[in-house]
């Protein structure tokens, strides 16, 4: 399955929800594994790869 950002399971661009769709996971759980490496790496890192994944990833087509 091609890696694309969610329609369905957003709460700011989709890019978690795309990836636990793509991978068969919980969104929940990527999203507080998510949470934890952001604070543990001092937000900046895992923050701008979220800013690229938004921009390269594309949206879900259908739904």
């Amino acid at each position: 399955m091609k890696l694309t950002r969610s329609r369905k399971n957003r709460m700011l661009a989709g890019v978690l929800g795309g990836m636990a769709e793509s991978f068969g996971m919980s969104p929940t759980l990527l999203r507080i594994l998510f949470v934890i490496l952001t604070f543990s790496t001092a937000f900046f890192p895992m923050t701008m790869i979220y800013l690229v994944l938004v921009f390269v990833l594309p949206n879900r087509e259908g739904y």
